[in-house]
């Protein structure tokens, strides 16, 4: 097989790539823009690999991807290129538009007329699997999962574009027959996530020793999934999934923000011991704008339809993660310096 995995140098589609080296014999093709938030350390075990090739593309540029599938030949897609944090939407929503709706729209139509030309046999075998977010259904009170088939509902920049490309996968299926899967998942967390997400930034600054930012009062829940569980259920899905179907992927893991927080703050405090506990530096701050309360994902569909079950539970998870950021100090340490130095992003501005 061969694999054509957009966004493969971010912190989802880097362990999607890694998995599929290490898992299959598939020949992986990583397209991905190269925006800030790529990783090359992610991929630094691949970066010899027979089997592995990086593309550097923007998928907005139609005439670059087509080159990419004339070029590759692949037999399957699986579309992660995204721009993802929800803080940053709120400030800069053009390039999740850009990224997001355009950007899906043309691998769209270049994997279908890609695809058109292909012979039957290979067609039929032919997948693109699109991978999208909980977060595309709203908000959750108290009680409740979000099922495949609950209603849309998007309250940020963010999830109104992932939203859209969910549509627009679903439409390329029904209207021109493209083998479409779509994915929604929960929240990722792991090794090589960018800092300006909940668990890294709250490692990285109580390891400075510097105040941890928790928005409102810390009562936001999410349901959270180790990175390699999510990327190991992907493959899963590209082998097994039904075509025109959806499925969702999460770790049966809830928890309020500042629980995640707190927790972190414990391991550190075991880890690498302080004059001071860690909880100390917890900081309230003002809350997101349109901030969701929660999300909790129904996985049972992809358990038992892909034989899929997330191996790492959350506390095993989150010490694994701990143990790779304090190993890793100079990998964020250099980001810090060149690219994101945890500065508070998406906050509205406000008249004099």
């Amino acid at each position: 097989m061969r694999i054509l995995v957009t966004g493969g140098a971010g912190f989802i589609g880097s362990a999607v790539c890694r998995h599929l080296i290490r898992s299959t014999g598939a020949l992986v093709i990583n397209v991905d823009k190269l925006t800030y938030a790529a990783n090359f350390e992610a991929l630094k075990v691949l970066a010899d690999h027979p089997r592995y090739v990086l593309e550097r593309c923007d998928i907005c540029n139609r005439a670059a991807v087509d080159a990419v599938f004339a070029r590759h030949q692949p037999s399957a897609v699986l579309h992660l290129a995204a721009e993802s944090h929800v803080d940053r939407s709120i400030t800069g929503s053009e390039a999740f538009i850009e990224t997001n709706i355009v950007g899906t729209y043309r691998l769209l139509e270049a994997a279908r007329h890609f695809s058109s030309r292909l012979s039957p046999q290979q067609r039929s075998a032919f997948r693109f699997i699109h991978v999208s977010t909980d977060e595309v259904h709203g908000s959750l009170d108290a009680a409740g999962r979000f099922a495949e088939e609950a209603p849309y509902r998007p309250n940020s920049p963010y999830s109104a574009s992932k939203a859209a490309s969910d549509h627009l996968a679903r439409a390329w299926h029904k209207t021109y027959d493209l083998p479409v899967i779509v994915s929604n998942c929960s929240n990722n967390y792991g090794p090589y996530q960018f800092p300006e997400k909940l668990i890294p930034l709250t490692i990285i600054k109580a390891v400075c020793g510097e105040p941890i930012p928790v928005y409102g009062d810390g009562s936001n829940v999410r349901d959270w999934i180790f990175v390699d569980d999510h990327a190991a259920g992907l493959v899963n899905l590209l082998e097994r999934g039904r075509v025109g179907e959806k499925y969702n992927f999460g770790g049966d893991s809830e928890r309020s923000n500042l629980a995640v927080v707190e927790k972190i703050c414990e391991i550190l405090d075991r880890l690498v011991p302080a004059p001071y506990s860690r909880r100390s530096l917890i900081t309230f701050v003002a809350d997101r704008p349109g901030h969701d309360f929660r999300y909790a994902i129904d996985a049972s569909k992809a358990k038992q339809a892909l034989a899929w079950q997330p191996r790492e539970c959350f506390e095993s998870g989150l010490e694994r993660t701990v143990r790779w950021y304090l190993e890793n100090r100079s990998w964020w340490e250099s980001v810090r310096r060149g690219v994101y130095g945890g500065e508070r992003l998406g906050m509205l501005e406000t008249a004099d």
